[in-house]
């Protein structure tokens, strides 16, 4: 797996919008792009990877090494740096893979009108369609339920998919029915005019009510399905604000600003004050949180199984409507994982305040 091929949280830049104007398209003759400004610094098969829907970034790297994609009519590699201004002219085969089908998959639908839908996503789904999930994701069940209404600038792989949230974090996605919505929202996310606010349990108590995390953000150097607070000059400026919500013994459930969006910033960010997102597969150490966790003494406690993915919820999403230009706030209700868990933490894990001095 590399950097590209994460599944990338909702924090992340949005699809589309990394090196605005972005129109993924699926490619059936040679396309010629010209590199804008935002763009600039981008890895080659990384850039042409936004642009291309349906190929994956190991097929890119190939077709570039085999002289199918050329940086200003010359053989490149895919470790490029692209340059304002550089001319691309990109040959790739068809795709080996399906189209995703449509699937009767059962939709949360917290809102919707002619131009976009505001989905409430399950944990334990994968948004689009990609190597090893070609059924079963939100793209599959978009394609069922909406046809052809959604935007086509994501490419039908990604269709309607404006922004994303990894597999096991449930809640808000907003997805787009026409193009020029699309590009719209897609903007919007870039600079940071869409207001998105997470709600998480954390295995640990955060010491202060309220505070932010500020933390540049860059792939781990030894682990490329992490990702990791740095002070390299390569790593991304990022910025948190959290409140606490509700304290436990050992946990605390928090509400969570991103002010910035890079991969696995929430995660990342209450790792680094010490405090993961619970059941963390990658940033905790464990995958579950168990009945015994809480209360060993409980008769068959380590056979109920409270949480299996990361406690982490995208309650709110409020941005301005494309077309009508209100505003428009739409929230998820915590699931049901995640309810069940402070139903045991408030039960066995309940907050002692420390007596007051006298």
């Amino acid at each position: 797996m590399n950097e590209w091929d994460l599944e990338l949280d909702e924090e992340d830049l949005p699809s589309a919008a990394e090196a605005r104007p972005c129109t993924s398209v699926r490619l059936r003759e040679p396309l010629e792009l010209t590199v804008m400004v935002k763009a600039e610094g981008m890895r080659l098969d990384q850039y042409v990877h936004l642009h291309v829907a349906d190929h994956s970034r190991t097929d890119i790297q190939k077709a570039i090494e085999a002289g199918r994609i050329t940086v200003n009519g010359k053989p490149s590699k895919p470790s490029y740096r692209v340059r304002k201004g550089d001319r691309l002219w990109i040959d790739l085969p068809p795709p080996l893979h399906d189209i995703p089908v449509p699937e009767n998959i059962p939709l949360d639908i917290l809102y919707q009108d002619a131009s976009l839908a505001v989905i409430n996503k399950p944990p334990d789904m994968v948004v689009h369609p990609a190597k090893g999930n070609w059924s079963g994701t939100l793209v599959n069940a978009l394609h069922w339920h909406f046809r052809d209404q959604l935007s086509t600038e994501g490419g039908y792989l990604r269709a309607g998919i404006v922004h994303r949230l990894d597999k096991d974090t449930s809640g808000v996605i907003l997805v787009a029915k026409e193009d020029a919505v699309h590009r719209e929202l897609a903007w919007q996310f870039e600079t940071r005019q869409i207001f998105k606010e997470y709600v998480a349990i954390t295995q640990g108590e955060l010491d202060r009510d309220a505070d932010y995390i500020e933390g540049a953000i860059k792939l781990h150097p030894h682990d490329r399905q992490r990702m990791t607070v740095s002070n390299d000059p390569d790593a991304k400026p990022a910025l948190s604000y959290y409140e606490v919500l509700e304290r436990f013994r050992g946990y605390t459930l928090v509400k969570v600003q991103p002010r910035t969006g890079r991969t696995h910033q929430i995660r990342v960010h209450l790792l680094h004050v010490g405090c993961p997102v619970l059941a963390d597969r990658l940033y905790s150490g464990r995958d579950r949180l168990l009945l015994s966790d809480l209360s060993p003494e409980t008769p068959g406690a380590e056979e109920v199984v409270l949480l299996h993915r990361q406690a982490l919820h995208a309650y709110r999403l409020r941005f301005r409507h494309p077309r009508t230009q209100q505003w428009i706030e739409v929230e998820a209700p915590l699931p049901e994982d995640m309810r069940r868990t402070l139903e045991a933490l408030r039960r066995y894990r309940p907050w002692r305040s420390p007596p007051a001095d006298r």
